[in-house]
């Protein structure tokens, strides 16, 4: 099962009533979705739920929910936080099976950003997909994807279908989209455009 573990409670009133006297109560008011049943409006301790999400390994993981005595695994897909504060707000579960295959967004992250030479000769990162949604099974969900920026030049283009992914994980897109390119280093270009000026002059 997976690490982390949100003992819930079943909230009796839905609504948005219900949902701000359970803040007031000191919980995090949520939803349970999924599989065959029913949606179940559920509550966490504010203290457990803020914890489990500073982990980093909440959001878009699977994780145990456990009512009483029994336990599940389940996907957090989203959460809400106070535009202000940055408290969590509501969260919505959803049920699956850890065999199950599920699609999902994963982030994506760059490594190695000193061993490129375009980015060395003052090129920059021109990211157009910060996560790719990928399909795979529900317990072998990629903490994230790695792009290895080593010898890359200025004008490289990394797409999809480019991307080493962990065994058992596929992408879900269109494998031609592209992640991230490097740029032309802003310097060069204003030098050539003040070379293109001087030459028109003469």
């Amino acid at each position: 099962m997976a690490e982390i573990v949100l003992n819930v409670e079943v909230r009796e009133q839905t609504g948005t009533g219900s949902a701000r006297a359970t803040r007031r109560d000191g919980k995090v008011p949520g939803v349970l979705y999924g599989g065959d049943k029913a949606p179940v409006a559920i509550a966490v301790k504010s203290n457990e739920f803020r914890k489990a999400l500073y982990t980093g390994k909440l959001l878009g993981h699977l994780v145990t929910l456990k009512y009483g005595e029994e336990t599940q695994p389940v996907i957090a897909k989203a959460v809400d936080l106070h535009p202000v504060t940055d408290e969590p707000q509501h969260f919505d579960l959803y049920r699956v099976d850890e065999h199950q295959e599920i699609k999902i967004d994963v982030p994506v992250h760059f490594a190695n950003q000193e061993a490129s030479p375009g980015l060395k000769r003052g090129g920059s990162l021109a990211v157009i997909l910060h996560s790719v949604n990928v399909s795979c099974h529900a317990d072998q969900i990629p903490e994230e994807i790695v792009v290895d920026l080593t010898g890359r030049e200025i004008g490289d283009t990394i797409r999809v279908a480019d991307l080493t992914l962990p065994k058992g994980v596929t992408a879900a897109i269109d494998g031609e989209l592209v992640v991230v390119s490097i740029a032309g280093a802003k310097v060069e270009a204003a030098d050539a455009e003040g070379e293109a000026a001087e030459g028109g002059e003469a």
